[in-house]
Formats: structure tokens, C-alpha cells, sequence
């Protein structure tokens, strides 16, 4: 039994290496330099445009309507996603179901031949994307909140260098120019706001503030269409209360996220106690016990 599980491990950990090596290339061909791009408005992705008809999405028991669905176009607008939320839930749900079947299979396989690592191992494969697709709420949470404390940083050191352009006879379009290296996250859709800007402005501020999705980039795209209508000393000002919210934001996250370090620090501290317990106050506390029952 022990050299089933040991068989096992080994599996995993030459799984677990092949996909440590898989991302590090990855990582590392994002450094590799590459051509800029000439037409930043022009769409490059075209599987972010594939669009899921109504009829198959029905036949999936899937409806645009639906609560459910209105919950995952959120949570994808505020992470950054530009996928179609239908073709995203037709995707889960056909992979939360190959899932179940691949798991019964194997469960039925390993029932009926002889146990051996490898079935095991693509059980838990499969289990794993199972209960990621299952809690892909709570995963998309997690992420549209740590990208919405990026865009608030980048939206918030923008609106300063805006506020400190506010006397330059520069248009709009050539101020938000300047703010490109202020960014990252947010960088490829700034881009192609600019790339847009000429064909029709309005229209791709609106795309803009789809493209963000978090509230504070909402916000930030409609104080760029008050100043694109109105360069008006008063739109400035809305500017400086827009910068004080960013701030204060962001010094809520800072507390939060502290708060969340101190709790992780306290739960990892108690690892420690508990060894203790375990290794050197346990054994006497047995040995006591063992001495009183023979007393007794």
C-alpha cells in the first residue's frame, strides 16, 4: 500500500515539475522583446469575439437572463476578460460534466482492474478542475479584487499627472499620452483607447470603461469624457476630489491587507505551538496517564 502512494507522489511531483517548467517559459518568453504593435485598435484575439448563440446556450440550459449569467459578465468585466460570459459558462459547464465522467471512469477502473498510480493521479486531475470550475465565483472574486486594487494605483497616479498637465495647452489625447508609462495593468486597454481615439472618441471611451470594469475605472473614464467635452477649470477640481477617493482607497486596502498579513502571521505562529505539543508535551502527558492507570 505504501509503495502504491509512494508511486503516487512520484507521479505528482513529475506532474507538478513538467507545469513548474511549462509556466517558466512562459514567463520567460513575456521578456523576450517584440514588435510594437501599428493599429492598437484593431482586434488581434479573435476567440475574445467568439459570441455563443441563444439556441445553443438553451440547449444547455443556459439563459442570458439568468442571474447566474449576470453574476459571471460582472465578475469577467472586472477581471479584465473580454470573453463572451455565454461561451464562458458553455465551457465550464461542459468541463464540470467531462469531469464527472472522467472521475466515475476512473473510479470504475480502479474498482475493477488492479490499483495503479496513473488512475489515481488522473483522478485528481480531474477533481481539481472540477472544484475550480465548481468555485470559480470565490477564484473570480479574488481576482477582480486584486486587479481593482491595481487599477485604483494606476488610475490614481494618472489623475496626479492630469492634475499636474491641468496648465498645458496639450489636448486630452496627448495628456493621456504621457501617462502611458504610468501604467500596467491597464496599459493594453489605454492603448487602445488612444489608437481609437480619432475614429470616434466618444465611442471608444465607452469601450474603455467596458474594457475596465471595476468601479474606480468607471469613474476614471467618465472624468476623461468630462474633460475631452469641458477643459474646464471646474472638471479639474471633480479631479482633485476623484484623486482624495483613490487615495483613501487605497489606504482602506493597505489596512486590509495588513490586517489579512497579521491574521496569516498569528494562524502560521500556532504551527510551531502545536509541533511542540505534539513532539514534547504530548509524550509526558501519555506517560502520565499511563502511570495513573497503573496506579489505579
Amino acid at each position: 500500500m505504501m509503495e502504491g502512494w509512494a508511486a503516487v507522489l512520484f507521479y505528482a511531483s513529475v506532474l507538478g515539475q513538467f507545469v513548474l517548467v511549462a509556466v517558466s517559459i512562459f514567463f520567460l518568453g513575456k521578456l523576450l522583446p517584440a514588435k510594437r504593435k501599428r493599429w492598437l485598435h484593431l482586434p488581434d484575439r479573435p476567440w475574445k469575439h467568439v459570441r455563443v448563440t441563444d439556441e445553443r446556450l438553451a440547449f444547455w440550459k443556459l439563459y442570458r437572463d439568468s442571474l447566474d449569467y449576470k453574476a459571471r459578465a460582472a465578475l469577467l468585466a472586472g477581471c479584465g476578460l473580454e470573453y463572451d460570459p455565454g461561451f464562458y459558462l458553455l465551457v465550464r459547464r461542459i468541463a464540470m460534466q467531462s469531469c464527472m465522467l472522467g472521475v466515475t471512469g476512473c473510479g470504475a477502473w480502479l474498482a475493477i482492474g488492479e490499483a495503479r498510480p496513473v488512475q489515481a493521479v488522473i483522478m485528481a486531475v480531474f477533481a481539481a478542475v472540477f472544484v475550480c470550475a465548481y468555485a470559480d465565483k470565490s477564484i473570480l472574486g479574488a481576482w477582480k479584487k486584486a486587479r481593482s486594487r491595481r487599477v485604483i494605483q494606476e488610475v490614481h497616479a494618472i489623475s496626479v499627472q492630469l492634475l499636474y498637465l491641468q496648465g498645458s495647452s496639450l489636448h486630452i489625447h496627448a495628456k493621456l499620452m504621457r501617462c502611458v508609462p504610468y501604467t500596467r495593468s491597464i496599459r493594453s486597454d489605454l492603448q487602445r483607447l488612444l489608437g481609437e481615439w480619432y475614429h470616434d472618441a466618444e465611442q471608444s471611451i465607452r469601450q474603455f470603461k467596458h474594457r475596465i470594469g471595476t468601479e474606480e475605472g468607471m469613474s476614471f473614464a467618465e472624468t476623461i469624457e468630462s474633460l475631452r467635452v469641458h477643459d474646464h477649470e471646474a472638471y479639474y477640481v471633480l479631479l482633485r476630489e476623484r484623486i482624495r477617493d483613490y487615495k483613501d482607497k487605497l489606504e482602506l486596502l493597505k489596512e486590509s491587507r495588513k490586517e489579512s498579513s497579521s491574521y496569516m502571521l498569528f494562524m502560521l505562529a500556532g504551527i510551531p505551538i502545536l509541533y511542540t505539543f505534539q513532539v514534547f508535551i504530548y509524550p509526558w502527558v501519555r506517560e502520565s496517564q499511563a502511570l495513573f492507570n497503573s496506579l489505579n
